[in-house]
Order: C-alpha cells, then structure tokens, then sequence
C-alpha cells in the first residue's frame, strides 16, 4: 500500500530538499520493556509488557510497542466521573489536570491495564481500546478502505448500478451503493426520474446539499451563463471541482436529462491511484506535492453574479499521522499565481506536477462514461478527478454538491467503516 511506502521513505529516506517532513516525530528508537506477567485467561491472549518513564508509560501489547504520555492517560479516563458514556463526551477537564501527573501504582491483566493517581482515583483501560486508540496504533491503520482503479480494474469489478427504488427505500440499497462510492470514489443509480427535483430527493437521501456560489441545485445548459469553461461545450480535461474553496466540496452529483446530439462523454480518473504511481515511481515528487501550498482562484463579474474564491492548499493532502492521502487539489484550470513557492523549490514542483499530470492523463487510466437520462452518478471530488469531451447539440445536465460530513455519517450509521 502506498501510504505504508511513503512511511518507510519517510522514516528512512530524505527528499531532495535534504529535510524530512516537519510534522513526523523524531524516531526515539526502541525502549527496553520491562516484562510483567499477564496472568493471560486464554492461550491466544497477546504477551503484553510495560515499564515507567519519567513523562510516560510503555507498553507492548502484542507485536505494537505504545508509548502512553501520562497526561494523555488522565485526560482521557472513561470513568463516569471523567465521561459521559450516554452523550460520548468528555466530563473532566483537562486545563485542571497537572501536567506533571505520574500515576502511583500501575497493573496490568490479561484484558485491562489500571492506573491509581495521587489523588485516588483509578484509570482503567481495555488493552485492545488503547491498541486502536493509541498512536502507534492509529498509524497503522487507514481511516478509508479504498480500491484503487484504473479503466480495466474497474470494469473488471463489473460494480452493478443500484436501482433508484432501492436507494431511495431500502437500507440494503443504500448501502450497497455507500460502499460502491467508499470503496472506487464513484457510484452510480438507476431509473432516476429525469428531473432536478427528483434528481434533490435522490441526493438528500445521502447527506444535505451543499449550497455554493453556483446555488443549491445547479442546472447546466451551454449558454455560458457564468464565466466558466464548463459553461460551454468544449472538451473540459480532467480536474477536481472547487478547488478555490478553503474546503472544496467533497461529493458531486451529475444526471443527464437531455441530450440532443453527440460526444458529451463524461471522463473519470482515481487521483489516488495516479498518486501511487507517482510515489512508487518518484516518491521525492509525491513529498514535494503533498508539502507545497499554492492558490486556487475564481473570479467573476457576469450579470448579477459577482464572486472572488481563493483557496489554498498542497495538491496532494496526507494524514500527517499515517501519510494516508485524503484530498487531491488539481486543477489547471483554477491554478492562480504560483507565489507561495520560493524560487528554488519553483522548478521541483514543476518536474512534480508533471509527473503526476502525467499519470493522469495514461489513456489506461481513463473511464470514459456516457451519461444518459435515469443515470445519475455520484463522484468523490476528494479523489476522482472528471472531465467531459466536447459536444454538439442541446445538453442538459443538473446536479449538486454534497457535504461530505454527512455522507460519512450515513455511511456510518450504516455500519460501514467511513
């Protein structure tokens, strides 16, 4: 997995620049364990170890070695007096917890570890909670299962369209098409009635609709009634959309519900699949995408419509504690000034964003789709990029942004891991 290589480039490699990423922790190296017997219930139960350090407990569990801040293990106590299990939130306040905290008596069995404090009180924690909860446990797992795919991965999965009947009232249905969208970024439901308003009901089934400078619900015809290419009927290459928002939207919703002509072929490319490749190829480009900030910009002065967007942020988005990718940013349409980037790191970035430009645009990294009436599709616009061919004819498309929070909710509440 790419996110599991650019940690060992990380830990063990230097970029280019000779610096490693500022916001990776030193590696203290290992601690000798002071080995504690655990008294297991059951032969299958892990060998677990602990020792105290001046500012921290260790403790082995398993093949995992956590380093446990002792503030960390007050602050967050789960006894009813430190939290409240009805509401999942936190009880105890953490400015009141001294900072030089040391627990007087630690125990560990099979199952549970137990902290006394100065004061008296007793900390308990399941093993398996801080094995999930933990940092060290936290970066090796990935908060959002995917598959990456290319044209034939894709079509080899043969992902069956949900019909909208189902979607719209079946929790099976629903969430079959929330992995489909979890798992390649991109989902798709039949038999939609061929109308904006049924086309808004579909899309409050998943989440809210996100209401931007476009509007709620946006309805698309070539009349170029904003100032945007896509308002045209030339051929749009493949990009993300709102990338001139702090926080671009995070799902797209398209239907087609006429077109009178030909070409219109909707493009779709897994960004993260291209970054993959980047990192395995070029892993110094991937590093350097993922650290330098630049401005996507949207100015526009037509009619009554009258906006300035700016938003800024690397091209590709890390989880700084796992290196899980989570956003691509690529527009080239939207790109404004490059004046964030000092001169000497100006053509490095140049040489990066080719290469992954390059990947993008591999023809075998490229899903062509014809959009019809009754097929709507929903996009992921952290990580699929789309573009369309050029058409002739009358086109109309309507659609809408979604709030990505509520999605994963959903999604959540569905039992899926999001």
């Amino acid at each position: 997995m790419w996110c599991q290589r650019l940690a060992w480039l990380l830990r063990g490699q230097r970029g280019s620049s000779g610096r490693r990423w500022p916001w990776l922790p030193r590696d203290p190296g290992p601690v000798p364990a002071v080995p504690v017997r655990c008294h297991p219930s059951a032969p299958a139960s892990p060998r677990c170890a602990w020792q105290l350090h001046q500012d921290h407990l260790e403790l082995r569990y398993g093949s995992t070695l956590m380093r446990l801040d002792f503030v960390w293990l007050r602050d967050h106590c789960r006894s009813a007096s430190c939290y409240n299990a009805k509401t999942n939130q936190r009880s105890l306040d953490t400015a009141s917890v001294d900072l030089a905290i040391r627990p007087q008596a630690v125990r560990v069995d099979e199952t549970t570890l137990f902290l006394t404090w100065p004061d008296g009180h007793v900390t308990r924690y399941g093993l398996e909670w801080l094995l999930r909860n933990s940092y060290e446990g936290q970066k090796q797992q990935v908060m959002h299962p995917r598959i990456l795919w290319n044209a034939e991965i894709y079509r080899q999965a043969q992902i069956p369209s949900v019909d909208c009947r189902s979607f719209l009232e079946t929790d099976e249905g629903l969430k079959e098409f929330l992995q489909n969208f979890l798992l390649y970024g991109i989902a798709f439901v039949e038999n939609v009635t061929p109308t904006k308003e049924d086309t808004e009901i579909l899309a409050e089934r998943v989440s809210r609709i996100r209401e931007t400078i476009y509007g709620r619900m946006w309805y698309f015809t070539s009349d170029f009634s904003r100032g945007d290419t896509a308002y045209t009927k030339l051929a749009l290459d493949r990009h993300t959309d709102t990338t001139y928002f702090q926080e671009p939207c995070g799902i797209q919703v398209f239907h087609c519900l006429k077109h009178e002509g030909t070409g219109g072929r909707t493009l779709l490319v897994d960004g993260f699949h291209a970054a993959e490749q980047v990192l395995r190829r070029a892993p110094e480009h991937f590093e350097l995408l993922a650290k330098v900030p630049l401005k996507h910009e949207y100015v526009e002065s037509m009619g009554g419509c009258h906006n300035h967007m700016i938003g800024v942020g690397p091209v590709l988005n890390v989880y700084p504690w796992n290196n899980e990718l989570y956003l691509i940013r690529y527009n080239n349409y939207d790109r404004a000034v490059i004046n964030t980037v000092p001169h000497d790191v100006v053509r490095r970035w140049y040489h990066a964003h080719r290469a992954l430009t390059a990947e993008l645009r591999r023809p075998d990294n490229e899903l062509w789709v014809k959009l019809k009436p009754g097929k709507a599709l929903f996009v992921d616009n952290w990580r699929v990029l789309h573009g369309r061919e050029a058409f002739t004819g009358y086109r109309q498309l309507c659609g809408c942004y979604l709030t990505r929070d509520d999605v994963l909710n959903t999604a959540r509440l569905l039992g899926l891991q999001a």
